[in-house]
C-alpha cells in the first residue's frame, strides 16, 4: 500500500516559480518509479515527468527545460520545480506511482499561473 500527499500548489503570475512536493508514506519509496501528471479543466489527465529509483528522469516536450523533477529517499519524497510558468501550465497537479500492478495517485494539487 502506497499513499500519496502533494502540496505547494497556489497562485503565481506568468513567468514565475513554484515547487510541489509529494510524500510518500511506507518503506517502499525507494523502488518506485514516481510520476507527475497534470489535469487542466476539461482536458485529459497528461504526464508531465517521471523519475526512476536511480534517478533516471524524462520529461513531457511542454514542459522540458523549464520544470525539474527530483526525489530524496531518505525523506520519502519528490519534488517538481516549476520555473517559467506559463498560463496553460494551470492544473492540477498529481503524484503517481506503480507498484505491483496498481496505480497510486495523490489527491491532487492546484497550480494556477496568472496575472
Amino acid at each position: 500500500q502506497v499513499q500519496l500527499v502533494e502540496s505547494g500548489g497556489g497562485l503565481v503570475q506568468p513567468g514565475g516559480s513554484l515547487r510541489l512536493s509529494c510524500a510518500a508514506s511506507g518503506s517502499i519509496f525507494s523502488i518506485l518509479t514516481m510520476r507527475w501528471y497534470r489535469q487542466a479543466p476539461g482536458k485529459q489527465r497528461e504526464w508531465v515527468a517521471l523519475i526512476t529509483p536511480g534517478g533516471i528522469t524524462n520529461y513531457a516536450d511542454s514542459v522540458k527545460g523549464r520544470f525539474t523533477i527530483s526525489r530524496d529517499n531518505a525523506k520519502n519524497t519528490v519534488n517538481l520545480q516549476m520555473n517559467s510558468l506559463k498560463p496553460e501550465d494551470t492544473a492540477v497537479y498529481y503524484c503517481h506511482a506503480p507498484h505491483n500492478g496498481r496505480d497510486y495517485w495523490g489527491q491532487g494539487t492546484q497550480v494556477t499561473v496568472s496575472s
